[in-house]
C-alpha cells in the first residue's frame, strides 16, 4: 500500500484500490476487459468522474475489504460505488462514473446491451465485496 510520511494511505493510492476492485466486478459478472474488447469493438469505457471521501485513517497493512454496488445506469453511462473498510470499520467511500465512448466518433454512445444487462441484474442484487 502506499503510504506518506505518516504512515497512513497517500490519497491518490485508494484510487488504484477501486480500479482493482472495478477490474474483479467486472469479472464477477463475467465482463472481464478482454471480453468487453472482443464484443464490443469500436468503444471505450473511460472515467469521467472519480470520487473519494476518507472517513478513518488507512494505513500501512491494513486489509481492505471493498464492497462494489451499481449506483446509476444512465443511457450512456454508470456509476459504481464503493465502500470500503478495515475490519468492521468504514475508511472510505467512493463512486466513478464510466461513460461509453465511440472511438469513430469520439462522443458518448449507448451502453451494449450485454453490459447494461449485467450491470442491471447486479443492480438489484447484492454488492460484490473485495478483499478479506
Amino acid at each position: 500500500m502506499d503510504t506518506d510520511a505518516s504512515g497512513r494511505i497517500h490519497f491518490t493510492a485508494m484510487l488504484r484500490h477501486f480500479e482493482a476492485a472495478e477490474i474483479e466486478f467486472m469479472r464477477s459478472l463475467a465482463l472481464e476487459r478482454t471480453y468487453l474488447e472482443q464484443e464490443m469493438r469500436g468503444m471505450q469505457f473511460p472515467r469521467v468522474r472519480v470520487e473519494c471521501n476518507y472517513t478513518a485513517f488507512v494505513r500501512f497493512d491494513d486489509l481492505l475489504r471493498i464492497a462494489v454496488s451499481v449506483e446509476r445506469i444512465g443511457n450512456t453511462s454508470y456509476t459504481l460505488a464503493f465502500d470500503v473498510r478495515v475490519k468492521e470499520t468504514a475508511v472510505a467511500q467512493g463512486r466513478i462514473v464510466v461513460v461509453c465512448v465511440d472511438l469513430a466518433t469520439n462522443r458518448s454512445r449507448p451502453l451494449p446491451d450485454v453490459l447494461r444487462s449485467a450491470l442491471q441484474n447486479h443492480q438489484m442484487g447484492d454488492s460484490a465485496k473485495v478483499g478479506g
